[in-house]
Order: structure tokens, then sequence, then C-alpha cells
């Protein structure tokens, strides 16, 4: 899965602050001061942990930022699943310029394959009932690359920002007056304001559901409702607005996706495939004479 235009320029500028810091005003001190200037290296990026790997496309953006005599060759393809011991690509060129690019390099690999692999797990908890989609809970400045790492797991991307698409959430309606009566007033400032973006309306009560399916927003978001609140919405969608997508959120974890994705909805958002993803445990492992 290649990185788009759109994916690579954040991923040079993350890639360019994050040499910045390491190497600091002195350069890598150590190999200087222990490696020779001409020894050639050769290194194999290796799994420590089983995972879907995400972010190799971005670990050979780092081998280019260091040295265009760095060669990165990927073993498997992002979106892989990888067992303990798997090797997912070799570096080769200059043993500094390696040791120079191994934590950066590995840094990326290892927070995207984090979110690829939790992402990855979420998608088969979720027994296909529904699709798995992100939030915008993202590191600062990563949104992009995780949103990239989700696809990679097999899950679905929200909207981007606050730009591209329309998303009436509960302080929107609080600030309206709430109730149903904002639900309806709110769908169609938005329709009339942006009629060429999706827009979605946030509900958590069956007041405001009905409210909002008699607005005909693209997407009815039902928050923190409980699986036999959310079959009686989706039966309920089917037989007065069979083409408003909804999507449930809220209480979503490993355990309970399962259950709220046979209610009928047709998505499932879920902040933590983003911001609680631990990293994949990945190293780099010098392999002599080659």
């Amino acid at each position: 899965m290649p990185l788009t235009a759109a994916e690579t320029a954040p991923a040079r500028r993350l890639i360019d602050l994050a040499l910045a810091e390491d190497l600091g005003p002195a350069g890598d001190v150590t190999s200087t001061a222990t490696i020779p200037a001409a020894t050639p290296g050769r290194a194999a990026v290796v799994a420590r942990a089983a995972g879907v790997v995400a972010g190799l496309p971005v670990a050979a953006l780092v081998c280019e930022a260091v040295d265009a005599a760095l060669t990165f060759t990927a073993a498997v393809a992002d979106g892989t699943a990888v067992s303990p011991g798997m090797e997912l690509a070799t570096l080769a060129g200059p043993m500094r310029s390696i040791l120079l690019a191994e934590r950066t390099a590995l840094n990326f690999l290892q927070r995207l394959s984090g979110v690829a692999t939790l992402t990855r797990r979420y998608v088969d908890a979720a027994g296909g009932g529904a699709q798995v989609l992100d939030t915008r809970k993202t590191t600062p400045g990563w949104r992009l690359l995780e949103k990239y790492a989700v696809r990679t797991g097999g899950g679905h991307n929200h909207r981007v920002g606050l730009y591209d698409g329309v998303l009436i959430k509960d302080n929107h309606l609080a600030a309206l007056g709430g109730g149903p009566p904002a639900v309806a007033r709110a769908v169609a400032a938005a329709r009339q304001h942006a009629p060429g973006l999706s827009v979605e309306v946030e509900v958590d009560t069956w007041e405001q559901f009905e409210a909002a399916l008699a607005s005909r927003p693209d997407i009815v978001l039902l928050d923190n409702m409980p699986p036999d609140l959310l079959r009686r919405c989706a039966e309920r969608r089917t037989e007065v607005a069979a083409g408003v997508r909804l999507e449930a959120s809220g209480g979503v974890n490993l355990q309970t996706i399962g259950a709220i994705a046979a209610t009928g909805v047709d998505r499932v958002s879920v902040g933590a495939v983003t911001h609680s993803a631990a990293a994949l445990d990945i190293a780099l492992d010098y392999r002599a004479g080659k």
C-alpha cells in the first residue's frame, strides 16, 4: 500500500523534524567516533512481536533523507501479518548512515505498525458486521500517517479534519438550545452552508434520533447507546429512511464491538485505534559478512 502524495508530504516534514531532534548540532557522535567513514554495512529490520506491519514506505523515506547511498529494500508489504523473527526489510550502505537512520526509521515503523495491529484486532472482533472507522483523536502532526496505518490494518477513515465533512456534535446542538428542534435546525443549516459535503449529526436519545431521521442527514452518529437501542434505531432507519447510514460510537472496546456491529449499524468509530495503540516491537539487526 503506497503512500499518497498527500501522505508523503507530512511524512517528509515529520522525518526532517525527527532527524533534527535526534542529531542536534553535532550529529551521531558515537558512530563518528567508532566507525570508520568508509565502512560498509548491512542490517535487517526484524519483527520482535506478532502484529501487522505499517510504515515501510516511511522508513524508506527516512533512509533517503539520511543518505542517498543507503538502500532500503522491503521484504514484505504494509498490511502483512508478521510473526516474531520475521525479516521485514534490509538496509545496505555506509554503516554510519545505517546507524544514523536506525532509531528514526524504527520509531515510525513501530508507531504505525502498532496502529495497524490494533485496528486489525478491532476489525476481526467486529466480525464483518460493520466498518471500523478511526476518529480525529490522533497524534498532532501524524494524522494522515496514522489514518494510513488504520487503512493498512483493514479499517476505514472518518473525515480527516474539520474541513472535509460536517459532523454536528453534542456541543453544537447544546449551543443551539438542545433537544430535537436543534437537530433539525443544525442539519438544515449545514446543508445550506456546505452543500457538497457529507452531513453527520450526533444523537444520544430516541427523540433526537427521530428528529435526525426526519432531517435526512447522510449519517446519524448514535452516541453511547446500548446494543438493544442501537438495534431499535437500525430497524427504524430501515423503515423510514433507508438511505441514511448509522454510526455507533462510545463504549467501544474489543469486548463490546462485536455486539455493537451486529445490531445493524453500518459503521463503528473507535478512537482507541489511534490514541491507545501500543508500538509494535521491531528492531534492526546487524548482518555481518553480508
